[in-house]
């Protein structure tokens, strides 16, 4: 069958309105900016601002983030006052989460990947005292991390202050009985933690701290985990609660990072609420990801940029075939 010059003319315009349509401004199913948390530790700035960019150009919608920390999140996700809280590490709010999901107004809606958590040295530590293997043996060693401003004591570095593991970091650090020899030092801010313990690291200082991973530091340090008691399922839940009467020291767990949205949310936006159920990311892309984060000192969306052009595999997992088109086309 052949075309005559006005018929092919009327099929190309008719293939341009298809085009044009399949390329067409998505309608976002929501009317008003979609409210992120915005904890301020890598992984979660970075997989924020991926879930965004997704969200604007793949379905259209206008997105904002809140800076937060875990608990206040928790409570305005609670509210209605966040949409989505992207990264929620299940034991170090495992009482608060418990509390908030019988409420009924948060849904758990994705499991992100597993992370882990531990109090460590460096291993040049580890190799000038190879009597410190565990953190019940820190009190014999308090003078080779002494606090410049108790100098009687040791400093151990927890938690960023407002964060759900600070909580846990400071139970724990109760039930060793450490409060005699160290002081539990808390950093206002995920990046002056970071900051103070590059700076030891790279001076060969002796420093003993929490810390969670993945994590662009865990990646780029050589450190040694102190061991803990075993792990104990009670235990470490009375060490998730702020009000923990008589703390026991338990072991870490494997840590289940997760999504968590406002109910009220997921039956506003339900076809978002399933985009944000699908998204996971294997440990070893994160580690990947966190350390080009590292190594090459961009920020949260920059990142989040190489990762959509980088990590098309993980991603395109997450949404239909015309939200990755849209997304790929605006990179």
């Amino acid at each position: 069958m052949r075309f005559t010059p006005l018929k092919a003319l009327a099929a190309t315009a008719l293939f341009t309105v298809f085009a044009g349509a399949a390329h067409a401004a998505p309608q976002c199913e929501i009317k008003r900016p979609v409210k992120f948390g915005g904890m301020n530790w890598e992984s979660n700035l970075v997989l924020v601002d991926v879930e965004r960019f997704i969200m604007e150009k793949g379905y259209g919608c206008k997105t904002e983030v809140l800076p937060t920390e875990t608990l206040p999140a928790l409570a305005a996700l609670e509210r209605g006052d966040l949409d989505v809280n992207t990264e929620i590490w299940l034991n170090s709010v495992a009482a608060p989460w418990e509390k908030a999901e019988k409420t009924g107004k948060v849904k758990r809606v994705g499991d992100v990947y597993l992370g882990g958590e531990a109090w460590f040295i460096p291993r040049y530590t580890a190799e000038r005292y190879p009597e410190l293997k565990s953190a019940a043996d820190l009190p014999k060693f308090k003078d080779k991390f002494k606090d410049p401003e108790e100098p009687g004591k040791g400093r151990f570095y927890g938690c960023p202050a407002g964060w759900g593991c600070e909580v846990t970091s400071t139970n724990l650090f109760h039930a060793l009985k450490l409060d005699d020899s160290f002081t539990l030092y808390s950093p206002g801010t995920g990046a002056a933690q970071k900051a103070a313990l590059m700076s030891a690291y790279k001076r060969k200082q002796d420093v003993v701290f929490y810390y969670w991973y993945p994590t662009p530091l865990v990646g780029a340090m050589d450190l040694v985990k102190l061991e803990l008691p075993p792990y104990d399922a009670e235990k470490h839940k009375c060490l998730t609660a702020p009000k923990c009467d008589n703390p026991q020291p338990s072991a870490y767990p494997d840590n289940p990072v997760f999504t968590a949205v406002s109910t009220a949310f997921s039956q506003e936006a339900p076809q978002l609420t399933g985009f944000l159920s699908k998204v996971a990311v294997p440990r070893e892309q994160m580690d990947e990801t966190l350390a080009h984060m590292e190594s090459s000192g961009d920020d949260s969306a920059d990142v989040a940029q190489w990762f959509l052009k980088n990590k098309a595999d993980v991603w395109k997992k997450w949404v239909p075939a015309d939200v990755a088109t849209r997304v790929e086309a605006s990179l």
